[in-house]
């Protein structure tokens, strides 16, 4: 679009451009963004193209650990930033975020943005992991001239302990498609499909876990906890991929056991809504979140949740209102959560009344798209172009 501001948007995978940010791309399109994508391509990279959004990809710019790679994607990412000279650059996750901001600033790019999805590191981990992960998030936040941050929690920590000057911090909080993920349209006929495929019956209790198979996500803890649980009928079925690029991905052995106690392993589905309304229960048991975005959804379905006690969760759940926090790394007060809960309906209807009520009022996504855009329209800039007003406004 010409003579309108153009915005990238950097992750390290195109699933994060079309699954997390999808919606938030197409709504800064329609407030009169030129936007791009960049990220490792893949398999998304069509349904990037199809919402009208230009995918441009960092091959090396993958969740590898590999110093040699990252040195090619730096390399890869300045050319692909001097060749599309973005007047806002926006990143998100770990390493673009650490990347992205400081040459972007290096690149004098006008306005640099960063979305705190989760520091990497919490207040109880290890002393070597805090100094590592809080000094690389120190210098990179100097690079950048707005964090937007997902919890109240990181809030604090990088304007208490990191000591980021409080006028670059911004709480955004985190947001669902609250027309999608509802509770008012469930489809009944989906509903016991999905069930009979998963070998539960009217009155069995599905718990669902909705997230890629890594050891940060509570696999483990999960897995104990299916074979702990002493209430009848209770089913477990985890929706989300294996991924292998992570080192903490779920070996084969663990995953066998686990189907051969029962855990229906569901792999990857883009039938969400779906999938939300097969459940009876939801559960997180990650070690680390930022501000979850499957508990918001099946909040906004209307299931309650049983969540680890962690920054990110205590967000999104209201313990004896929406669901139960339990304790992290605890598969035995896991499995009790869950005994507690499937055998009892008219609580967890209760329960689930009020994450509607939460989700309504919190998790729409259309706020974060607003808090977004105030951003990119009211933030001190490092240099002008010219050309940092949309040709439209905002909806």
């Amino acid at each position: 679009m010409k003579g309108s501001p153009r915005l990238v948007h950097l992750t390290t995978t195109d699933m994060s451009l079309d699954w997390l940010l999808g919606p938030q791309l197409r709504a800064f399109a329609e407030a009169g963004y030129e936007v791009i994508g960049m990220s490792a391509p893949g398999p998304h990279v069509d349904a990037i193209a199809a919402a009208g959004v230009r995918h441009v990809p960092i091959p090396a710019l993958t969740r590898s650990t590999d110093p040699r790679n990252d040195f090619v994607a730096v390399a890869q990412l300045i050319a692909a930033l001097r060749r599309y000279r973005p007047d806002i650059l926006h990143t998100h996750n770990p390493k673009p975020g650490i990347l992205g901001r400081v040459i972007g600033r290096t690149l004098r790019i006008p306005l640099v943005v960063n979305t705190q999805h989760g520091l990497y590191a919490q207040p109880g981990d290890p002393l070597r992991r805090r100094v590592g992960v809080y000094a690389a998030e120190r210098i990179a936040a100097a690079f950048a001239d707005v964090e937007l941050v997902q919890n109240e929690e990181d809030v604090r920590t990088l304007v208490e302990t990191l000591r980021v000057p409080a006028s670059k911090v911004h709480l955004l909080g985190n947001g669902v498609d609250t027309t999608r993920f509802s509770s008012d349209s469930p489809d009944p006929a989906a509903r016991a499909e999905l069930r009979q495929s998963w070998g539960a019956g009217d009155d069995d209790v599905v718990v669902g876990v909705v997230g890629r198979l890594v050891t940060e996500k509570g696999a483990a803890e999960v897995f104990q906890a299916a074979r702990l649980v002493t209430a009848d009928g209770v089913r477990f079925v985890w929706v989300g991929p294996s991924d292998t690029s992570k080192s903490d991905a779920v070996d084969a052995g663990s995953l066998a056991r686990a189907e051969a106690d029962g855990v229906i392993l569901a792999g990857s589905r883009s039938d969400m809504p779906e999938v939300y309304s097969a459940f009876d229960l939801y559960v997180s048991a990650s070690w680390r979140e930022g501000f979850p975005r499957s508990v918001m959804e099946a909040s906004a379905m209307g299931l309650p949740v049983i969540a680890t006690d962690i920054r990110g969760n205590r967000q999104a759940v209201r313990h004896g209102r929406t669901g139960l926090l339990v304790p992290v790394r605890d598969p035995a007060a896991l499995a009790a959560g869950i005994d507690e809960l499937a055998s009892d309906q008219t609580r967890r209807a209760t329960l689930g009344q009020g994450a509607i009520g939460l989700a309504r009022a919190e998790f729409d996504q259309n706020r974060v798209i607003a808090r977004t855009l105030d951003a990119y329209q009211n933030a001190p800039r490092h240099r002008s172009t010219g050309r940092l007003t949309p040709t439209r406004a905002a909806p």
